[in-house]
């Protein structure tokens, strides 16, 4: 099962992510993971994406390409794997496309998790946090019992920055604008399966296994 997940963020990407790989048993690939893994390990690709790092700028595509084609060629990923926040845009997955043509493996599914935007809007900032403990809350739908406190400790919750509204919109506002036209660029390839990211986790996942079916 080679598989790109798509979804907006607060869709529930990560979460049904876990799940897939306890099922079909194959990595979650991320490119910030991969991209900390070689500036560490000091690899030529990971001394060359640090030289933009350090400089505040962003990693060029080829550079991220050459990355994730690595990162696909090792052993774990010879059953499949989940490709997490990558491609980004639609150049990224024409490029993606020729390195899987090379390695003749082309992609099985690209899987979009749709979430209808007021309730990720809800869902994104309706999240608190325990200052003390750090356990999370959503004043949408899973409040504490007393505003403002935790259930668990008594400590005091706090609505980090990047949970604010106008913070949220923008990074919604940069998926639609990049990302959510990978929607139909997969669409035309007849890869794309499109579930509703709303019920309980496992209805959810339920839902994804069923149009994804086992390759």
């Amino acid at each position: 099962m080679r598989l790109v997940l798509l979804g907006a963020p607060g869709a529930g990407k990560g979460t049904q992510a876990k799940k897939l790989i306890e099922k079909y048993g194959i990595p979650q690939i991320s490119t910030g993971d991969i991209l900390r893994k070689a500036v560490a390990d000091g690899t030529p690709l990971g001394k060359e994406a640090k030289s933009y790092m350090d400089k505040g700028g962003l990693v060029p595509d080829s550079v991220v390409i050459g990355l994730v084609k690595e990162r696909l060629a090792q052993d774990d990923c010879k059953k499949g794997y989940i490709l997490d926040g990558f491609p980004r845009t639609t150049p990224q997955a024409e490029a993606l496309d020729k390195v899987l043509a090379d390695m003749k493996s082309p992609l099985d599914v690209a899987l979009s998790v749709d979430v209808d935007k007021n309730d990720l809007m809800k869902r994104l900032t309706g999240r608190r946090t325990c200052k003390s403990c750090q356990q999370m809350y959503n004043v949408y739908f899973s409040s504490p019992k007393k505003d403002g406190v935790c259930d668990k400790c008594g400590g005091q919750l706090f609505q980090r920055d990047d949970d604010k509204e106008e913070t949220i919109k923008n990074r919604l506002d940069v998926y639609e604008k990049s990302t959510a036209p990978l929607i139909d660029y997969y669409k035309k390839q007849n890869i794309l399966k499109s579930v509703v990211g709303v019920g309980s986790i496992d209805d959810i996942f339920n839902k994804i296994v069923a149009v994804i079916g086992t390759k």
